[in-house]
């Protein structure tokens, strides 16, 4: 264990206790060039590591599986296993790599990536970033796989680039699950999975992308933030994600960069049942809430004020966007009882919750908390057991393009509708921004679309979030991604 001289023994001892066993090599010793990155990742898997969930984005951080295309840093589509696409009506031809091998010693074939396409477009639920969308993918030989879409889809490439759309080898999907384990085509072999607790990856040699520096990875799910810190305070990780605002403090300002997402802490509000189905309600709500006092007390400063659900990681969004109108006049709460759910696992989010909950009793409301781990409170938010629930929401995750996150969590018909909103106006909004090609003509409708929701105050956005990253001092060359996606890459290691 590498301990700074700087912090005490007690503090070493801490994090040792929190962490104990953390890091210790549990895949191969690869070919004993360099040590292995020790990796304290926030969330747990929530899904077995399945592609098809959210889990997928570990893949993608952990470079171990991939996609046709890639986003590029302004959001476009570049080659990964595909080097080159064309579009004709609603289909969509992609050319594949040459040379690119499964980490089981298959080949990368169009019947592969078919696959894999098939399985997500054929899943229930779908991955978000097809919502919406009836997708099929067909063989042309052996080298060229043709998309195509029930509409004309402009985001086809870009919707390719989801970690959600991985293509794995056949074995990863012989069971009741999709297994990613020793299926990927990243630099990253996936060859141990630990439950919730850590997961091991050994290099590839055979990466079509070249020789990755770091012998392998080993990773600790940590879910406790001043865990996470403690791991890069005493020595015990190399690369710590999402260190919370209130530990960031405490660390060296060397070790740690602070990054502008494209993340927006909003309150949700059930708009099916319960007190905020009326939105005089819910704009009492919005009202009653001071979301600057938030950025300073809660983040310390590390966040920004929103101003819509998109924030300055889209900088065109500022300059597109109007005053909302036709928003309903506040009502008087009059000692209503409101029930907030939020989650551990970031954890501002907590604090979040209680400095809300002083701001709408001070409004009027009753208020309760419900706060959980994420994995534990997911399904209960979407079923509507709420009456308004705090997100912290990637608005670009999964496409580069915010129109998806629009519609998963805004359409009468998205997968992640946690305010259960069902309205006709915002509906073809969404639709009219889905269908609109890329560029200028795409970002006012999607602003345009914006305003459809929030003129409801289904969700009032309070805040867009920084994330901050650890790095050890003796670590090159990780990744630091706004989409969250990259993390680890071919030239991360420990110098």
């Amino acid at each position: 264990m590498r301990v700074p001289a700087r912090l005490s023994l007690p503090a070493a001892l801490a994090a040792s206790a929190l962490l104990s066993g953390c890091f210790s090599s549990t895949g191969a010793a690869g070919s004993g060039e360099g040590e292995r990155l020790r990796v304290a990742m926030m969330q747990p898997p929530r899904s077995g590591l399945s592609p098809l969930s959210d889990d997928a984005f570990k893949l993608s951080r952990w470079s171990t599986a991939e996609t046709l295309v890639k986003l590029d840093a302004d959001g476009d589509a570049v080659p990964a296993l595909a080097t080159e696409w064309k579009q004709s009506g609603r289909s969509w031809e992609f050319t594949l790599r040459d040379g690119v091998t499964f980490h089981d010693g298959t080949d990368l074939t169009a019947e592969a990536v078919v696959r894999s396409l098939t399985e997500a477009a054929t899943a229930s639920p779908k991955p978000r970033i097809l919502d919406g969308v009836d997708l099929t993918a067909k063989a042309k030989g052996t080298g060229t796989v043709v998309v195509t879409t029930a509409d004309e889809d402009p985001l086809v490439p870009q919707r390719l680039s989801s970690p959600q759309l991985s293509i794995l080898a056949a074995k990863a999907y012989r069971g009741k699950t999709v297994n990613p384990v020793g299926a990927g085509t990243g630099p990253f072999e996936l060859t141990e999975v630990d439950g919730t607790s850590s997961a091991a990856l050994d290099r590839y040699d055979d990466y079509w992308g070249g020789r990755a520096k770091a012998p392998g990875i080993d990773v600790r799910f940590v879910p406790d933030g001043t865990a996470r810190a403690a791991a890069l305070r005493s020595g015990e990780a190399d690369i710590v994600e999402a260190v919370p605002v209130s530990q960031a403090a405490l660390l060296d300002e060397d070790l740690i960069t602070e990054v502008p997402m494209p993340r927006t802490n909003t309150l949700y509000l059930n708009t099916e049942k319960g007190v905020f189905k009326d939105a005089s309600l819910r704009a009492a709500a919005r009202e009653a809430i001071d979301a600057k006092s938030l950025v300073d007390g809660v983040y310390e400063g590390r966040a920004d004020v929103a101003e819509g659900l998109l924030g300055p990681a889209l900088p065109w969004a500022t300059g597109l966007r109007e005053p909302v109108e036709g928003r309903a006049k506040a009502g008087d709460p009059a000692g209503k009882t409101v029930t907030i759910g939020t989650f551990t696992d970031r954890a501002e989010l907590p604090e979040v919750a209680a400095a809300l909950q002083q701001q709408l009793r001070k409004a009027g409301f009753e208020v309760k908390l419900e706060v959980r781990e994420y994995a534990a409170i997911e399904s209960d938010a979407l079923a509507g057991a709420f009456d308004a629930f705090i997100l912290s929401r990637a608005t670009v995750l999964d496409s580069g393009d915010p129109a998806a996150y629009l519609y998963s969590d805004f359409a009468s018909d998205g997968s992640f509708n946690i305010s259960r909103l069902a309205d006709p106006a915002v509906d073809k909004a969404l639709e009219k921004a889905g269908g609109t090609p890329t560029g200028d003509a795409r970002r006012r409708a999607v602003i345009e679309a914006e305003a459809a929701v929030l003129a409801t105050d289904a969700a009032v956005p309070m805040l867009h979030e920084r994330v901050i990253q650890g790095d050890a001092a003796d670590v090159a060359g990780a990744a630091h991604d706004p989409r969250e996606r990259e993390l680890v890459t071919l030239d991360t290691h420990v110098k």
